[in-house]
C-alpha cells in the first residue's frame, strides 16, 4: 500500500498530524499499537486525570464549601467505583470520536507496531504476529513518551506505581507517598487528597512546579498546604520497598539526616521518557540522545533522514499535549510546501489542580538571568468581584512588560479557570501586544479575565483600579 504520509502514533501530534496532512489532500494512513486510538493523552494521561481530577472538585466542595452556598448535605460519601467507571467512559468517547475522524478524513488506521525495514517501507507488526508492508513518501514519528523512573527504583505497578496505575486504582489510598512535585505527581496527588487520602510530597528541588514561575510554585504549595498536603522540598529520595500493603520510602534532608515514610502506595513522578523502542531507528541511521532518547530533529522537525519527520514528546522541548499538536499541524504542512510557523515561547504551561495553574512567555528568573530590564504587575484574586462570587479568593495574575516598550514578555496566573484564561495571554503574546493594549481591551464584568486586565493596569504604572 503506497501513502503520501504515515503517521508512527495516534497521540495528539499523530492525530493532528494525520488529519492536517488528510486535509492537504495528501493520502495517509496512521499506525497505533494499542487497540484505541488517542495515545497517551487520551488513554492514560490528560483526559482520565482531567475526568478525576474534576469528579473529587465536585466532591471535595460539597465537603467544605456548599455550607457557604446555602446548601446542606447529610451522610456525604464517595463512590470511588463510580468515579473510575465515569472516567473509562469520558474516555471512551474520546477515543471512540478519534476514531470517527479517521473514517472522516478517509485516513487508514492500521493497529499494530510501526517500524522502519526503510525509510520508505514501515512493517507493521500485528498482536497474531501477522506483518503488514506500507511504503510511503513521508514519515511523521509520534510516539510520545512514557514514565520515567529512579534507577534505584523497581515500580512493581501494584504498591509502588506511575501515573499510568494512579488512574487506575481500585481503592483511595490512606497515604500515597509523592515522589516528584511537578505537575502528572500534584494533580493526581490533588485527586486523592480530595479524596481523603493523606498525601506526602517528596521533592528535589527547592520548590514544585519548579519548570514555571517561582511566585506561581509558592502559591500553589501554600494552598494545597491548606488542603492537607505535605511538603519535603530539597529531600533527595534514596529508596522504596514494599512489605505486604505498606510501602517505606526513605530519604534525605538538605542537611543530610536520614528520612523515611510509610504509607501503602507510592506514586513515582519523575517525569517522562521519549518512546522510541521498536522503532528500528537504526536500520535508517537515526540515533537518539543518551539522556531522554529523544530525536534530533531541525528547525522543519526533519530528522536526519530526508523525509522522515517527529512530533512531540520524542523531540526537544516541553511534553505537552498541545505543543505535539501544534507540531503535526507544522510538520503536515511542511510536508504540502506551506511555510507555517510556532512560536515555543509561546507554548503555555498548566496544572490543573484547584486553583489551577497556567504560565507562558517568560518567567521572572529567566529575564533576570537574561539581564531583561521588566516591569511588572500583579492582582490577586482575592481583590476580583467574580472571585470572590465563587468563592475563589486564592492566587494572582502576574504580569511582566519590557521596561522600555511595554511588550508582554510573560504572564504567569494562579487562580479560578486560570488553564482557560491563559489563552488571552498568549493570544496578546503572539501579536505583540503591550501591557497597555490589554488594559484598553474590554473585559466583560463580572468574570475572571477581569484580573488579566487589572495586572496589566498595574504592570503600567500602578494603574489597577480594585487594588
Amino acid at each position: 500500500m503506497q501513502y503520501d504520509v504515515i503517521v508512527i502514533g495516534s497521540g495528539p501530534g499523530g492525530y493532528v498530524a494525520a488529519i492536517r496532512c488528510a486535509q492537504l489532500g495528501l493520502k495517509t494512513a496512521i499506525i497505533e499499537k494499542y487497540s484505541t486510538l488517542g495515545g497517551t493523552c487520551l488513554n492514560v494521561g490528560c483526559i482520565p486525570s482531567k475526568a478525576l481530577l474534576d469528579s473529587s472538585e465536585h466532591y471535595h466542595n460539597a465537603a467544605h464549601a456548599f455550607k457557604t452556598h446555602g446548601i446542606n448535605l447529610d451522610n456525604l460519601s464517595v463512590d470511588f467505583g463510580q468515579m473510575v467507571k465515569r472516567k473509562e467512559e469520558v474516555v471512551a468517547a474520546n477515543t471512540s470520536g478519534i476514531a470517527f475522524l479517521m473514517k472522516k478524513n478517509k485516513i487508514d488506521v492500521h493497529q499494530g507496531v510501526g517500524s522502519f525495514k526503510d525509510k520508505n517501507t514501515i512493517i507493521v507488526t500485528k498482536d497474531d504476529k501477522s506483518v503488514q508492508e506500507l511504503t510511503t513518501k513521508n514519515v511523521i514519528i509520534a510516539t510520545g513518551s512514557k514514565p520515567s523512573s529512579l534507577p534505584f527504583l523497581q515500580i512493581d505497578k501494584k504498591r509502588i506505581i506511575t501515573s499510568t496505575e494512579a488512574l487506575a486504582l481500585k481503592e483511595i489510598p490512606k497515604h500515597l507517598i509523592l515522589i516528584g512535585g511537578g505537575v502528572i505527581g500534584l494533580e493526581l496527588g490533588s485527586v486523592y487528597s480530595r479524596l481523603g487520602a493523606k498525601v506526602s510530597v517528596i521533592e528535589f528541588m527547592d520548590g514544585i512546579i519548579p519548570t514555571m514561575d517561582k511566585s506561581l510554585g509558592r502559591e500553589l504549595q501554600k494552598v494545597l498546604q491548606k488542603q492537607g498536603m505535605e511538603f519535603y522540598l530539597g529531600h533527595k529520595v534514596t529508596g522504596a520497598a514494599v512489605k505486604g500493603k505498606e510501602v517505606t520510602v526513605t530519604f534525605d534532608s538538605p542537611k543530610g539526616e536520614k528520612k523515611e515514610l510509610k504509607g501503602d502506595y507510592c506514586l513515582v513522578a519523575v517525569g517522562r521518557i521519549a518512546y522510541t523502542d521498536g522503532l528500528g531507528l537504526d536500520k535508517i541511521g537515526i540515533t537518539v540522545e543518551e539522556r531522554g532518547k529523544k530525536i534530533t530533529v531541525d528547525e522543519h522537525l526533519e530528522t536526519s533522514v530526508k523525509g522522515v519527520y517527529a512530533i512531540g514528546d520524542v523531540i526537544r522541548g516541553a511534553m505537552l499535549a498541545h505543543k505535539a499538536e501544534d507540531e503535526g499541524t507544522f510538520v503536515a504542512e511542511i510536508i504540502a510546501g506551506q511555510k507555517p510557523h510556532i512560536n515555543y515561547n509561546l507554548i503555555p504551561g498548566v496544572v490543573y489542580t484547584w486553583p489551577e495553574v497556567a504560565s507562558v512567555g517568560y518567567t521572572e528568573e529567566q529575564l533576570k538571568e537574561k539581564g531583561v530590564k521588566y516591569k511588572t504587575g500583579s492582582f490577586p484574586f482575592k481583590a476580583s468581584g467574580r472571585a470572590r462570587a465563587s468563592g475563589d479568593l486564592d492566587g494572582f495574575v502576574k504580569v511582566l512588560a519590557d521596561a522600555g516598550t511595554d511588550e508582554i514578555l510573560g504572564v504567569h496566573m494562579i487562580g479560578p479557570r486560570a488553564a482557560d484564561m491563559i489563552a488571552e495571554a498568549v493570544l496578546a503574546m503572539e501579536y505583540r501586544a503591550s501591557a497597555e493594549d490589554v488594559t484598553r481591551t474590554s473585559h466583560a464584568h463580572p468574570t475572571f479575565t477581569e484580573a488579566m486586565r487589572e495586572a496589566c493596569l498595574a504592570a503600567t504604572g500602578n494603574r489597577a483600579i480594585h487594588i
